[in-house]
């Protein structure tokens, strides 16, 4: 350094030490999402929104089929569940899980059980060695009481399916589905939940078309 002013020589040396440290941060993170489990999402988590889950493409799960069901853990509303059916398919995304750092993960799917989905998934991400999905189980579910289906989940639920799957991934994810004959309880204009999305005049009118035709399925 001469007179307080950096040379060009140490300017190539801090570029080239810089250059070192970013590579090896890659390397690291190449290596922890080699390693890293999956996640199967099929409802608010095929909405990348609202997530920052790595390695998100689409996929589907056989063997299992939604429904929206009561559980325990609130007695106001449904939850969206995967339930066992051999002869059902759905679609929807999966993600790495950096580090098998689950603790985020389970806290925002509380009410949930995590199992393993492996080889009910079919995708074409090579470096997925294991993949979980959260469904609710049985001896947790409830039948009696009121409930309802939350407007700004289904919205967001929805706005994810649009995005990965197109108007046609939309009309699979409510013909897969199964209890829309269950109460919705409209909060748009305040939303009650809290990864809730702001939805353009089209997809708002979409989601309300297919819920009507659910129910008119009834």
């Amino acid at each position: 350094m001469t007179d307080g002013r950096i040379s060009s020589q140490e300017r190539r040396l801090q570029s080239i030490a810089d250059s070192c440290i970013l590579t090896l941060r890659a390397r690291q993170l190449t290596q922890a999402l080699m390693k890293a489990p999956y996640f199967f999402g099929y409802g608010s988590l095929v909405n990348r929104a609202t997530h920052a889950y790595p390695e998100a493409q689409t996929a589907t799960l056989s063997g299992w089929r939604r429904a929206w069901v009561r559980a325990r853990e609130r007695d106001d509303l449904v939850f969206l569940t995967a339930v066992p059916d051999p002869a059902a398919r759905i679609s929807g995304l999966i993600a790495a899980v950096p580090n098998a750092d689950w603790v985020a993960l389970d806290t925002r799917e509380t009410g949930y059980r995590r199992r393993d989905a492996t080889d009910a998934v079919t995708h074409v991400a090579t470096q997925a060695e294991s993949i979980a999905v959260y469904a609710i189980d049985p001896r947790d579910m409830r039948r009696e009481g009121q409930h309802h289906i939350l407007q700004s989940y289904l919205d967001v639920v929805v706005q994810g399916f649009l995005n990965e799957f197109g108007e046609e991934g939309v009309a699979e994810f409510f013909a897969t589905t199964s209890g829309w004959d269950t109460p919705v309880l409209n909060d748009r204009a305040k939303p009650l939940y809290p990864r809730a999305q702001v939805l353009t005049t089209f997809e708002t009118a979409l989601v309300d078309h297919h819920l009507a035709r659910a129910r008119v399925g009834l």
